[in-house]
């Protein structure tokens, strides 16, 4: 599934995509929920206001298919994470101040790439690093550094670009001194949840903001040590198309702060637990917030 998404993303950013857009928008976005819902709400809110047309590329694999794809200039604006644009892209040392995450970020893709950093939308999604309810409550467990006692008899299950990027599993394991039974099981984030319920595995790295959390009565493990850095969500947005459109910068901000943590909850919830369909959901969300 992992190499499927890696193939279709690397095929969306060839360079035969099509005739020139100077007057079409495109959004893209990775390939799990949060970020369907994230690539929608800004495509809604662009035709909502400026009704400059609007094309979709979603699923394109992880940050690195989305950063290559803007750069080349296939997509004009993808959804982001600070602590992710910070590690995985930047390549720095993780802080756990989020302003000065944000600042850094924001200043570097201005000076290293022709990219603007929007406003945040409101939420911190960083790592959630899941256990069973059940397994919580029966073993007394609250922080990461009390499941480490357990982990030897556990299996983990994590994402591709998690066991890849510089701040996942192996900083996470040094840590903490995380072992496990086995090594880990690389999974499609959308099937981590799941996987964890069913008892396929018995830890997993998912998202604070996953919606299914409540659902599956899983348990977010507190970061006790403060591994993660802050992952604010942010626009990040093609310079080029910003100077032939400014009108399309001025409507994003528009959505800064508007996100808090349990609105992306309950937006993800609606899309994987309740199986709405995504526009629908955004609709309903933008109308709510006067957007």
């Amino acid at each position: 599934m992992r190499m499927a998404f890696i193939v279709i993303g690397a095929l969306l950013v060839l360079p035969a995509c099509g005739p020139p857009r100077e007057n079409r928008i495109v959004i893209g976005s990775k390939n799990f929920t949060e970020q369907l819902v994230l690539g929608e709400i800004i495509a809604q809110q662009i035709e909502n206001k400026t009704h400059l047309p609007v094309e979709r590329r979603f699923y394109l694999a992880g940050s690195y298919i989305c950063h290559q794809a803007i750069l080349g200039g296939r997509i004009d604006i993808y959804p982001e994470y600070t602590g992710t644009a910070l590690t995985a892209i930047l390549k720095r040392q993780p802080s756990s101040n989020p302003g000065e995450v944000y600042n850094q970020v924001k200043t570097e893709y201005a000076r290293r790439f022709p990219l603007e950093v929007g406003q945040t939308f409101g939420f911190n999604d960083t790592f959630a690093i899941e256990i069973r309810g059940e397994d919580a409550r029966r073993l007394g467990l609250k922080t990461i550094s009390q499941a480490a006692a357990y982990t030897p008899q556990w299996r983990a299950g994590f994402g591709y670009e998690f066991m890849e990027r510089p701040d996942g599993y192996k900083g996470l394991a040094a840590t903490y001194g995380l072992r496990f039974a086995e090594a880990p099981r690389i999974m499609d984030l959308g099937l981590l949840a799941r996987a964890l319920k069913d008892k396929q595995v018995d830890l997993a790295a998912g998202n604070t903001t996953d919606g299914l959390i409540a659902a599956l009565d899983l348990f977010v493990l507190e970061d006790d040590k403060r591994y993660f850095p802050p992952y604010e969500a942010v626009p990040v947005i093609r310079q080029q198309m910003l100077a032939h459109h400014p009108e399309v910068g001025q409507v994003l901000n528009e959505l800064a702060g508007k996100i808090s943590d349990d609105d992306m909850r309950q937006l993800n919830y609606a899309v994987d637990g309740q199986h709405r369909d995504v526009k629908d959901v955004v609709r309903a969300f933008l109308q709510k917030k006067g957007l």
